[in-house]
């Protein structure tokens, strides 16, 4: 039987809607570090101030790049990493230039997930490349697999939160299908109760971004406690 602490620690906690003030990325902070999440994702103006909250708490900061469309060049990209990485961030979240893959540039898909693991690897972070599934066929979900295996980044992820729809246990078992053993899968963008965590987790996610952070802990404590968390 699975605990309450292995459901948090799956959990990104997701801080990156446009209009939270400061006082709610504070709040979100300490739901954050209630629950013992495995990592805070934040808007890269608020790298900073979250840095400081979570200081010594053991939860990773993590920052989004080229959010919430993946247009930025590469050299934009790259530059965004390096100074949230010099912030302080470990973990980095890129949204996929998807309008190149739609457009069959494969090339130049390639080059730029190369580019940003490249330089997260130098500096000891990680990358979860998004996909923004919602736009894709399931051929181009499966291409985006191999060529975020082959340049080795870390993570794949369905969503940003910001498309048409979320994430769905069938694209998650396609993206664990579809990458390799050494590429982890995120869930993100719909994932809003425990049951929907869980499914996601059967289905081979590694970790979920979620804002509904406090609703699917406190039922997973209260499975716990009922002997029924599974």
């Amino acid at each position: 039987m699975i605990k309450a602490k292995d459901i948090a620690q799956m959990i990104d906690h997701s801080l990156l809607r446009p209009n939270l003030t400061v006082e709610d990325v504070k709040a979100g902070c300490l739901v954050a570090k209630e629950y013992d999440v495995a990592s805070v994702c934040v808007r890269p103006a608020d790298v900073k101030l979250v840095g400081e909250l979570l200081e010594g708490s053991g939860i990773a900061l993590s920052t989004v790049i080229g959010f919430p469309h993946g247009t930025n060049t590469t050299a934009m990209k790259v530059a965004e990493s390096i100074e949230a990485m010099e912030g302080g961030v470990t973990e980095l979240d890129v949204v996929m230039n998807y309008s190149r893959l739609l457009s069959g540039d494969v090339n130049y898909v390639t080059k730029e997930i190369q580019a940003l693991v490249n330089a997260a690897h130098a500096r000891g972070a990680i990358v979860k490349v998004i996909f923004e599934n919602c736009y894709l066929t399931d051929e181009l979900k499966k291409e985006a697999c191999r060529i975020c295996t082959a340049c080795g980044a870390d993570f794949v992820k369905t969503s940003t939160g910001f498309g048409t729809s979320g994430a769905t246990v069938d694209d998650i078992l396609l993206m664990r299908d579809a990458s390799g053993s050494n590429v982890k899968v995120k869930a993100a963008g719909g994932v809003r109760d425990l049951d929907a965590a869980l499914a996601m987790r059967k289905a081979g996610a590694d970790r979920i971004g979620a804002t509904a952070t406090r609703a699917i802990m406190e039922e997973a404590i209260r499975r716990e406690q009922a002997g029924t968390l599974d």
